[in-house]
């Protein structure tokens, strides 16, 4: 499987300690395997840090996802439990209880799953503070343009990524 990472540099080593906290999955280094999603990040992230958008592409045998070398977490389709384990990566550090299946300690190797993006945010803020039910949730997501992420969390998911290529936007 092909995979992408917009950013905006060549990413010569990838460095676990850079990554940000609080993100959809935990943290920790984020790919996709749609181009133009990795792209439209690539040109993000170079305006706002500077630099050049940059499509840093990996190969990574996705035959690992259905083998008990990792602890792997897999959201096929948005769900409930999906919209929890974000909610709570997104914001561990304010919550009063954490809810067990978690990814705030890195405890999976590799998630993933939909992208939960900007035009989810009211719908997770209501279904977080119990305004609307799981049910209504899953409703309103079959009408949004959900894209895909990989996420590596550890430097033993990462020796399964191998860099192919990196390409200017």
């Amino acid at each position: 499987m092909i995979l992408f990472h917009g950013s905006n540099t060549d990413i010569l080593r990838i460095d676990l300690s850079k990554c940000k906290p609080y993100k959809d999955f935990g943290k920790g280094f984020y790919l996709t395997t749609i181009r133009d999603q990795a792209e439209r990040m690539a040109v993000r992230v170079a305006r706002m840090f500077g630099g050049t958008p940059i499509v840093n592409v990996y190969e990574f045998d996705n035959s690992i996802m259905s083998k008990d070398i990792l602890n792997i977490k897999v959201f096929p389709n948005p769900t409930p439990e999906w919209a929890e384990f974000v909610i709570t990566n997104r914001n561990y550090e304010r919550l009063s209880s954490i809810p067990k299946d978690n990814n705030c300690d890195n405890r999976y190797d590799i998630v993933s799953g939909p992208v939960a993006n900007d035009d989810l945010a009211l719908l997770f803020r209501q279904f977080s503070d119990g305004l609307i039910s799981s049910v209504t949730l899953l409703e309103a997501l079959k009408y949004k343009k959900l894209t895909d992420q990989y996420s590596f969390h550890t430097k033993r998911s990462l020796s399964y990524l191998k860099k192919t290529g990196k390409y200017n936007v």
